[in-house]
């Protein structure tokens, strides 16, 4: 029998856990799994279960060091959470960056082995948790960054978010899915959350019944990217909070039973829905939630609190000091890193990650200011920013001049320089190409000499995102402008090479995902990204968004207008435009079997 760990003053440190017990015994069985594996007593692949199980990944090259991905459940974090994430990756990780994922999770890279259990313990001190983050399990439960402070919500998603997430941690119902299973919630009419690429998306809705005002969701089922992306079905127009989470738990179990268990590539919720048709999805739906709610045990856990709105933090400053700003650069933050709360007198400031990494030094200044002007409320977004609420207007002067003395008051938060990128082949196994590399050197266009293009009016809200694979754990689909990793011969040398997808987008119930124009040599990708962006700034008609422009103009006219740009010159005349954005040498093909599932 499995030693368990009592109920004691040890368990004290877990707990903000949802879990203490739990926690602990995941922790301690961490440390004993290592010694069985270091004594070769278990094999290798059983351990690989395990540690994803507990949000723990392999690292590309390396047999004894692992990326830990935290989950901020539905992006809502503390101080003290930040701070405890800089103390790990001081101590533990290189390099010495959190990376703010597309998830809302933060991922640490590069922790040996035996410190995994170390960081695993600190992170649970502050109530957090990486169990879950990794395997064929539910994922992190996201939500709308901007939820219970956006003008436009129906309602405040996050009590949802934070019981379904509750509810389904540990549930003995999803700990051996056929693969992955993400749930997304929104609660404004714009997509912030990304809704119809989400196995399971819950959009908030209010309908009047019997003369009340009733609470519920749209649901969606069937979403996601990966090498054949999917656009979520609707399930139910209109689904009551009450009903909610045995909703969820019929979907899963119809995905736990009928999912692809032998082929892998085709083992999603989407693959099923394809097999069956969504109108019999709908009636197996209907049956096996009548079974969820006639054979539960009288279960209260369905119940979701009631939740009273989140309430203007205590203890700020009552005062905030005039601060010296540069005006013009200020002036530009302010118009694009700055939410404008429904709550009269509050803002919400987006610290702009670029590329989703943010330094030790960075979050903890980040959580000061977080302590200082707010209360401690840090949100993690999934454009892979970090949002920081209920920052008084009159203190936003101040606050950027804290984030400026950090580094991080960038501006541009959401915009076409904001680029979303993946970890690429730093780190993950499967990579193609090194996304990070890729993702720098397009930035340059917006800082060396073609600042313009993020000036013009119809550029503001385009979307560039690059995966390092086919996977799109960059959501290249859903993308202005998307790239994923590949690789092709040129004069007899492999020369690694990105796929240009252009014209992505997602709104409420539409998932549109990006067309092809074929493939361009990485170190021509920048390139590309300009001629496609001076394209369409020189042609769009007056309020014509990118997509629209695209299909207008057709995919045979950009594939033309890239042509000359896919050649490159011989090797023994310019060697180095044969290497991958990002890496020094000879590109040479090395990609090994993924873990986003196992």
């Amino acid at each position: 029998m499995e030693e368990r760990i009592p109920v004691n003053e040890e368990l004290k440190r877990y707990a903000k856990c949802i879990n203490p017990e739990a926690q602990a015994n995941e922790i301690s069985r961490f440390e004993k799994e290592i010694l069985r594996l270091e004594q070769q007593q278990l094999e290798p692949d059983d351990f690989k279960k395990f540690r994803l199980e507990n949000g723990v990944y392999g690292i590309r090259g390396v047999m004894d060091e692992h990326m830990i991905r935290i989950k901020v459940r539905y992006g809502v974090m503390d101080a003290d959470q930040l701070e405890a994430v800089a103390d790990i990756v001081e101590k533990y990780a290189t390099p010495k960056v959190g990376h703010v994922t597309t998830r809302q999770a933060i991922q640490l890279h590069k922790i040996k082995r035996h410190n995994v259990p170390a960081a695993l313990k600190h992170i649970a001190e502050t109530g957090l948790t990486a169990r879950e983050a990794c395997g064929n399990t539910v994922r992190n439960v996201t939500a709308c960054p901007f939820a219970g402070i956006s003008a436009e919500e129906a309602f405040d998603v996050i009590p949802y978010a934070d019981a379904v997430s509750r509810y389904f941690l540990r549930n003995p119902v999803c700990q051996n899915l056929p693969r992955k299973f993400k749930i997304a919630f929104e609660g404004c009419p714009t997509d912030h959350a990304r809704v119809p690429i989400h196995d399971f998306g819950a959009v908030a809705r209010v309908r009047e019944i019997d003369g009340k005002q009733v609470r519920g969701f749209a649901t969606y089922v069937g979403g996601g990217l990966g090498t054949v992306p999917f656009a979520a079905h609707l399930l139910e127009e209109f689904t009551p909070v009450d009903l909610l989470i045995p909703t969820i738990e019929a979907v899963i179990r119809l995905f736990d039973r009928h999912g692809d268990r032998k082929n892998r590539a085709t083992a999603r919720i989407k693959f099923v829905i394809k097999k069956w048709g969504i109108d019999e999805f709908r009636t197996q739906f209907a049956a096996e939630r009548k079974a969820v709610l006639m054979t539960s045990s009288g279960k209260t856990d369905w119940e979701i609190p009631l939740y009273e709105q989140e309430a203007p933090p205590a203890n700020v400053k009552a005062k905030i000091p005039v601060m010296p700003v540069q005006m013009k650069e200020y002036e530009r933050w302010r118009q694009t890193n700055l939410f404008r709360q429904k709550q009269t007198g509050y803002t919400a400031v987006q610290i702009r990650c670029v590329m989703g990494d943010i330094t030790v030094e960075q979050m903890r200044g980040a959580a000061a200011i977080a302590r200082e002007f707010n209360g401690g409320r840090i949100r993690t977004m999934i454009t892979q920013n970090i949002l920081l609420p209920w920052i008084r207007e009159e203190a936003v002067p101040a606050v950027y001049q804290r984030l400026v003395q950090l580094g991080i008051a960038q501006t541009d938060a959401g915009s076409l320089a904001d680029i979303t990128r993946c970890p690429g082949a730093d780190t993950c196994q499967i990579a193609i190409t090194h996304s990070r590399g890729l993702a720098v050197s397009i930035g340059e266009i917006f800082s060396n000499g073609s600042k313009a293009l993020l000036d013009d009016v119809a550029m503001k809200d385009l979307t560039i995102k690059i995966s390092g694979c086919p996977n799109s754990c960059g959501q290249h689909h859903i993308a202005d402008i998307g790239f994923h990793g590949a690789a092709s011969q040129i004069n007899g040398h492999a020369v690694p090479h990105y796929i240009v997808m252009v014209g992505g987008r997602t709104a409420e119930g539409v998932a549109e995902f990006g067309l092809r124009l074929g493939m361009v040599p990485a170190k021509r990708v920048p390139e590309a990204t300009k001629k496609l962006l001076t394209l369409y700034r020189d042609e769009h008609h007056s309020g014509e968004a990118f997509r629209q422009w695209v299909h207008r103009v057709g995919v045979d006219r950009l594939k033309t207008e890239l042509d000359p740009i896919r050649t490159l010159p011989a090797f023994e005349q310019s060697p180095e435009m044969y290497e991958d954005l990002g890496a020094i040498g000879e590109f040479k093909l090395e990609v090994g079997k993924g873990e986003c599932a196992t």
